[in-house]
């Protein structure tokens, strides 16, 4: 499973139980070595409007998913994060943190992937558009998908056993064909760039964000809306944006907002949350 099967996240705070949950165990657990008692994560998580049914529901999900451990001390259950969730999570913070929100180190070269598989395998085909999809590709034409720059696409065909079916190639535009034209066939700028100017006006900085209780439910809905921004966007090359390209901005109001929230949620969070020692991290 890789992580764009595992997010099912919509942005802000339509966000779905377990792009929520994803972004909590992030915040949270993640490099900590602990588990978390299922009542702490249904008080934070009931702090941004998700329902305790839905929390456990999500919960039991993932553990069977693979991607959380169940723990027991006494009658409470702890939950701890297995290699896999570690390994989405840590994408994430990746694409928040190291990729940023604009590609101005672009080299010129495009990574393109072709395929064909017949209605019989829709099925597979789904998957195939969708792991791209959240690799930063576009349709450039029907079976041809590209990207800017060098990706590795080896563990997407992996994943899915497509090898057979899938070619895979590095190349740089040559004429007549110029690389704005490419950007403007394969990807929906326009719908990008809506994207970040909804999250600018969700995220006003003049006025506080109207569902949210504390600085815990805020920081857990901002980092939730944004993670949501940055892994749809294919980090295009800047200079075939628009100069007034609005992920800039968004992104500095995420860096903004995050750090007016952090030590407040942080407080927060240490007086609700109930924590143990992973036993993965007592056997390391």
């Amino acid at each position: 499973m890789t992580a764009s099967h595992v997010d099912d996240s919509t942005p802000g705070h339509l966000a779905r139980p377990q792009s929520v949950m994803l972004n909590f165990l992030g915040l949270y657990v993640l490099g900590r070595g602990t588990a978390v008692y299922s009542g702490s994560v249904i008080d934070v998580l009931g702090r941004v409007g998700v329902s305790e049914d839905a929390v456990r529901s999500t919960l039991t999900r993932m553990t069977t998913r693979g991607l959380l451990t169940r723990h027991r001390e006494g009658r409470r259950a702890y939950f701890g994060l297995t290699a896999r969730a570690t390994e989405v999570l840590l994408d994430g913070e990746r694409r928040i943190h190291d990729t940023g929100a604009v590609n101005r180190h672009w080299d010129g070269n495009w990574t393109l992937v072709g395929f064909s598989l017949p209605d019989t395998r829709r099925n597979e085909r789904h998957d195939l558009r969708s792991q791209l999809l959240w690799a930063g590709f576009g349709m450039l034409q029907n079976g041809l998908w590209i990207a800017p720059g060098i990706k590795d696409v080896a563990a997407i065909v992996d994943d899915l056993r497509l090898a057979g079916n899938v070619t895979v190639f590095t190349a740089q535009h040559a004429k007549p064909t110029e690389s704005a034209e490419l950007v403007a066939k394969a990807f929906d700028t326009e719908a990008i760039a809506a994207r970040y100017r909804a999250f600018l006006d969700q995220w006003d900085i003049r006025r506080p964000f109207p569902s949210a209780t504390d600085d815990l439910a805020r920081q857990l809905l901002l980092h939730t809306g944004w993670l949501d921004l940055v892994r749809q966007d294919p980090h295009l090359p800047a200079e075939h944006l628009a100069a007034d390209w609005p992920a800039i901005r968004a992104e500095r109001l995420f860096h903004r907002l995050n750090e007016r929230y952090r030590a407040n949620a942080a407080r927060i969070a240490d007086e609700v949350l109930d924590v143990i020692t992973a036993p993965e991290a007592k056997e390391s």
